[in-house]
Order: structure tokens, then C-alpha cells, then sequence
């Protein structure tokens, strides 16, 4: 499936209508360049399962935890991560087997030997200044 957004709201409220179709389990995968839009699409995610909260890249946290919504999102980002170890340490094998909420991994490349098979991928392309092409491939049929 593709979409193309014109703006960060566009692209929030599509991620909104998105998070509908999500279970407690489900894994999303980013791809994209730095600013892209992976954490405006995860805002767009918690805003649809009814968080209300902050939500921040978890670039130096590595995870953050959104709660209070209608299901759990753990929103990784591995860009720091280059082997099994540092992975260990992120707590990402913890979350995953727990399954009561949303995996949201940034830079998810850099672990993809780690992901499970229905894992949802979604690419973020800048094609410019305010529009993205996004592409959601595995996980489920839209």
C-alpha cells in the first residue's frame, strides 16, 4: 500500500486510521532518513489509540513507553545499535514476548535479524520540504 502525504498532519491522522487496525503484538518497522517522519507517524499511531501525551524520538532514552491509551506503544530507536548485545540491552526481546501492546522500532535495519515474520513495514520518503511517500509492506493486508 502507498500513500502520499502533504503534510505532518496528513500524515498523523493517516497513521491514526492505521493504529485501527492494530493488535496487542503487532511490531512496526521503520525505514527512512532522518527526518522523514517516523516519530510524526508514531504521534499519529498514539493519537489513534487515544494517548494523550508527549510523544518524543527515543533517540537517547532508546525506548519510551506511551500509556493510557487503548493499548500500550514502546517506540524504539536503534540507530545506536550494531550487534546482538546492545540489542539485548534495549529491553526489545523483554517487550516483544510480553505482546500486550505496539513495538514502534526507529531504524529498524539495524535489527532486522531480530524482527518477527508479520512484522508491518512502513518507508518514509521525503520527496520534499512537507510531502512523503509512505509504503506499507508484510504484517497484513490493508
Amino acid at each position: 500500500m502507498e500513500y502520499i502525504s502533504k503534510s505532518e498532519r496528513e500524515t498523523r491522522a493517516f497513521a491514526a486510521v492505521l493504529s485501527k487496525k492494530l493488535n496487542a503484538g503487532s511490531v512496526i518497522a521503520y525505514c527512512g532518513d532522518l527526518g522523514a517522519g517516523k516519530t510524526c507517524f508514531t504521534h499519529g499511531l498514539c493519537e489513534g489509540l487515544l494517548f494523550e501525551g508527549e510523544v518524543s524520538s527515543p533517540t537517547f532514552a532508546i525506548v519510551n513507553v506511551y500509556e493510557g491509551g487503548t493499548l500500550p506503544i514502546y517506540h524504539f530507536d536503534m540507530y545506536r545499535i550494531t550487534g546482538w548485545d546492545d540489542l539485548e540491552t534495549t529491553g526489545y526481546f523483554d517487550y516483544l514476548d510480553r505482546a500486550d501492546g505496539i513495538i514502534v522500532v526507529e531504524w529498524s535495519e539495524n535489527i532486522h535479524a531480530a524482527l518477527p515474520e508479520d512484522t508491518i513495514f512502513i518507508d518514509i520518503k521525503k520527496l520534499d520540504e512537507n510531502t512523503r511517500k509512505i509504503i506499507i509492506s508484510g504484517g497484513f493486508a490493508l
